[in-house]
Order: C-alpha cells, then sequence, then structure tokens
C-alpha cells in the first residue's frame, strides 16, 4: 500500500492540508500486508462485521467516545442540532443533524454539493482516467448495476464525493425535483479511504450501493448513488419517494464509517465548479461542505 499522506485542496482557505485518518494505522495493516488482506476477505469486508461495529458504537457505553473524538480532529459541535452530552451513543453523535444555519444552500439556478466531503468531478464520464493513481478507470456499468443507464450518462458531469469519518454523515440532494424509489445493489463492505482506493478503485462497484434517479425540471434526471463501506451496514434513506423536494434537503445518512456519494448528470446539462475541475485534473480532492456550489446549469 502507498504511504504516501492525503492532500487535499481547502476551497475555504486555498490551501493543501493533510488528511487526518481515523483508525489510519488498522487500514493500512489490512489493505498494505498479506495478513490484513487474508482478514479483509474472510471477515472485514463481510456485512455481519460492519453489523457488528454498528452495535458497539450504537451501545450507550459508545458515549464516552464523543468528546475525545470531537477534540483530536477538531469538530465543530456547535453545528449540531442538539447539544453534546445528550447524544446517546457514538452513533447517536455520528449521524447527528445541523442547525440549518450551518449549511447554506447556495442561491438561484446552481446546484449545490450533496454533502460535506473531499470531491473529484469530471465534465464527461468518458474521459475519466487515473482516478486516486495513474491508470484507474470508473466502470459505469458496473458502478450504476444498469448498461442502459451507464450509455446514457457515458458523457455526462459525474462528482465524487468521499465523505471521511470526521465529516457530517447525511447527504443532501443536489437540486429540485423528484426522486425515484432507492434500488439497492447488493455488495461487499470494504474501506473506500484513498489508501484503499489507491490499490482497488473497484471496491467502488463491488461495495453495497444504493442508487436514486432525481427528475429536475432544469438539468434533466440525475442518478445518485450512495455507497456503503466498512462499518457502514446500512444507508439509510430518509426522503418520501415520488414526493417533490427542494434543493438542499436531506435524502438519507451513513451510520459509523467512512462513506461515499456519486452524482451522474445527463450530458451538455451542468458545468462543474472550476475549482473541483482544476484539482482533479492536478489529482486532488476538493473539500467542500453541504449546500455550498456544486455547478451552473448550461
Amino acid at each position: 500500500m502507498s504511504v504516501e499522506p492525503i492532500i487535499f485542496f481547502n476551497r475555504y482557505t486555498r490551501q493543501y492540508e493533510e488528511e487526518k485518518i481515523l483508525g489510519e494505522r488498522g487500514l493500512r495493516w489490512v489493505y498494505g500486508t498479506g495478513t490484513g488482506k487474508l482478514a479483509l476477505h474472510l471477515l472485514i469486508k463481510r456485512a455481519f462485521f460492519s453489523r457488528l461495529i454498528g452495535v458497539l458504537k450504537k451501545s450507550h457505553r459508545s458515549a464516552k467516545e464523543i468528546e475525545p473524538f470531537i477534540r483530536e480532529y477538531g469538530i465543530n459541535a456547535h453545528e449540531s442540532e442538539r447539544p453534546v452530552e445528550t447524544y446517546t451513543s457514538f452513533n447517536d453523535f455520528f449521524t447527528r443533524k445541523l442547525r440549518p444555519s450551518s449549511r447554506p444552500i447556495c442561491s438561484g439556478p446552481s446546484l449545490a454539493l450533496p454533502a460535506d466531503a473531499r470531491h473529484r468531478g469530471w465534465q464527461n464520464a468518458e474521459q475519466i482516467h487515473n482516478v486516486y493513481v495513474k491508470g484507474q478507470r470508473l466502470d459505469l456499468p458496473a458502478l450504476l448495476g444498469d448498461t442502459q443507464l451507464a450509455q446514457k450518462y457515458a458523457h455526462g458531469a459525474v462528482l465524487l464525493s468521499r465523505l471521511c469519518p470526521v465529516d457530517y454523515h447525511r447527504f443532501h440532494f443536489p437540486a429540485s425535483g423528484t426522486p425515484e424509489k432507492a434500488v439497492l445493489i447488493p455488495g461487499s463492505l470494504a474501506s473506500v479511504s484513498p489508501y484503499c482506493l489507491r490499490e482497488r478503485i473497484a471496491w467502488l462497484w463491488s461495495n453495497k450501493r444504493e442508487r436514486v434517479i432525481l427528475h429536475t425540471e432544469g438539468v434533466g434526471d440525475i442518478v445518485l448513488l450512495a455507497i456503503g463501506a466498512t462499518g457502514v451496514g446500512s444507508i439509510h434513506q430518509t426522503y418520501i419517494p415520488n414526493s417533490a423536494v427542494k434543493k438542499g434537503d436531506e435524502q438519507g445518512f451513513f451510520s459509523f464509517g467512512g462513506s461515499t456519494v456519486m452524482c451522474f448528470f445527463e450530458p451538455n446539462r451542468i458545468q462543474l465548479a472550476p475549482d473541483i475541475l482544476e484539482q482533479t485534473e492536478r489529482g486532488f480532492e476538493t473539500y467542500a461542505r453541504q449546500g455550498d456550489f456544486l455547478a451552473a446549469p448550461l
């Protein structure tokens, strides 16, 4: 496994920063050693392992982990909807809602970022290459679980948003419209840390996923993909299918663990944010918060 640090571009500071990885030593062992990889295939990527983590993180005893977690990773607890002392377990805090004022939604016809995350974006899916390392490409049919959908979006824009365990873990609709019912695509639950994706980008389409199509008036149909990972035994969709939603409305949340959401756009519908495109071309993710500018309609 590559031991290079994870460097990302911060939209707000305009600086390159190094990511603090939760459980970094364990990730290096699992994905970088022979015994670790054996444990991955026999145990760690299995659904029951993530369910076990979920049980532990939902226990009342796990509440004692909240304060150290906040201090270690510099989390702004004042953004939370509730006081820290009211959370009854680590997962209760991990899946917290935020005060609406802490994530203002970009105005006008612009599309909004779906999550607090480190984002990569491409204006044309057909031209995606060198994802995380040289030579890796996205397999759209495998990723979307539908060959016809993959053909429809093969030349459209794509956003890949990686949520770290230290991020706010609810995800939202990037535009107003009407979402269909979520479609489950079964799979395993491997980590989606860059340490792991540098080794094998295919974890994105071998992991458990849920696909939602959002019908909009201005930018066509958007495919929204929620991808689970180690520790994420469940992807929770909280919206009401076939009911109208507004830009920035909550779509769902992930339980404990790092996760990924992706957005796929029809060709010639939107223009992605310049900083995301520029940093992706340079090989970096761009950190930006949910509700901030994602793209402009064409």
